[in-house]
């Protein structure tokens, strides 16, 4: 850990890293953290909102779906609007909104009112990510923006592993619908003054700026980027929709495949979602000296073969570090997919697409899970995962060739 601090402390006082842009990374950090601190609450609480008001599965997995299902079909929407109303109001509503439906599950006195605190929570947290590169974008100077979406996506992973901690610990003194209300509240005051503090911290920059042809507000697209948009999102979407649904099902192959207990199998996951901590600004790092295309290809051709490895590593402790090693995958892509839609988009758009590529992602993964599962019933462990590696390199090789394409046009 003091390792990393120490690299992030070197990377964000590179030069080009102007006070102004420094000053606000930290807060877009803990907005994203924030954020995701929230709407991570549901699952670890599960058991203890399940005993209290005495659910069968069926009606605690659609507590789990209230807020799932709203959350990826908002992205488009969200985007869209946010280019019409601002993306600093979407970004609001997305950190104040999403506390504020976080503190009306806590106070709600039945399973009905929580079921629709949580499709709140959903729907409001659907405008948090196409708002937040496109801010970030303003804020950052283009060639440090691949690092700057790296820092912003550790502040959105970190919750992953912090929110079941403090749900345990804050349950224990106050209860379920204590730590929703203890963890909402400051959320809700943090969106607020984030809100105002953005605000005039763009106007300054403005102002300082003009109107000049490297302002935000008049900012093109890269024409080579924005011929690549589509292979681009697909083949982002893809990789990510592919291995959300095989790492769902990583605590049964590790019960299944090498006898480990149901507890021990479930923290596997935490290997995976690890990388979020320091993959993110890795990724950043590489776009910004390397192009997001080739970082976003490389990554995705390796994750079909990592996949495929799943049959054959022998041991446990071997796909632990496979896991890792997708995990890294997964999210060195994520910052460095914004980054490159971003430059590859126009400031009335930017948000729009990118609520496509978030509503793909989040939606994708929802849809291939469950038919995962039934050729898992049907062929087996090994067979699926070498589908699943098939696919996921036969689409990386497409879209390299339709992107090499792109770029020649």
């Amino acid at each position: 850990m003091k390792k990393l601090l120490e690299t992030i402390a070197r990377l964000i006082r590179a030069p080009g890293w102007s006070g102004f842009s420094l000053g606000l990374l930290p807060l877009f950090m803990l907005a994203h953290f924030g954020h995701h601190t929230v709407n991570a609450l549901a699952v670890p609480l599960l058991p203890m909102i399940r005993e209290d008001f005495g659910l069968d599965y069926t009606r605690a997995g659609l507590l789990v779906a209230a807020l799932t299902v709203p959350y990826g079909l908002s992205q488009f929407p969200a985007g869209w609007l946010a280019d019409r109303l601002g993306p600093r109001l979407l970004l609001t509503v997305g950190i104040s909104g999403v506390a504020a439906a976080g503190l009306l599950a806590g106070l709600a006195p039945g399973y009905p009112l929580l079921f629709l605190a949580l499709v709140a929570m959903g729907i409001a947290g659907g405008g948090y990510h196409p708002a937040a590169p496109p801010l970030i974008a303003a804020v950052v100077e283009p060639q440090n923006r691949g690092r700057a979406m790296g820092l912003h996506m550790v502040g959105g992973s970190a919750p992953f592993f912090l929110a079941p901690l403090m749900a345990v610990a804050l349950a224990a003194a106050w209860g379920w619908r204590g730590t929703f209300i203890a963890l909402a509240l400051p959320t809700i005051l943090f969106g607020v003054v984030f809100h105002l503090l953005l605000g005039r911290h763009l106007s300054a920059k403005a102002a300082g700026e003009g109107a000049g042809p490297s302002s935000p507000q008049t900012e093109a697209a890269s024409p080579g980027a924005a011929r690549r948009i589509a292979p681009f999102i697909v083949l982002s979407t893809v990789t990510h929709s592919v291995t959300y649904c095989v790492i769902a099902f990583i605590p049964l192959y590790m019960v299944d495949r090498f006898g480990l207990g149901k507890e021990a199998a479930a923290a596997f996951i935490a290997l995976f979602y690890s990388a979020g901590l320091w993959a993110s600004l890795l990724g950043g790092v590489l776009a910004d000296r390397f192009g997001s295309v080739a970082v976003v290809l490389a990554v995705c051709l390796l994750t079909g073969p990592a996949i495929y490895l799943l049959n054959v590593i022998p041991t446990a402790f071997g796909v632990g570090c496979l896991l890792f090693v997708l995990g890294g995958c997964n999210y060195v892509r994520t910052p460095v997919s914004e980054t490159y839609l971003v430059a590859g988009t126009t400031e009335r758009n930017r948000s729009t697409v990118l609520g496509v590529y978030y509503f793909a992602t989040y939606e994708g993964g929802g849809v291939l899970t469950p038919l995962m599962g039934l050729l898992m019933d049907r062929l087996g462990f090994a067979a699926s995962f070498t589908l699943a590696a098939a696919l996921l390199l036969a689409v990386s090789l497409v879209c390299g060739v339709w992107l090499r394409r792109g770029a020649r046009h």
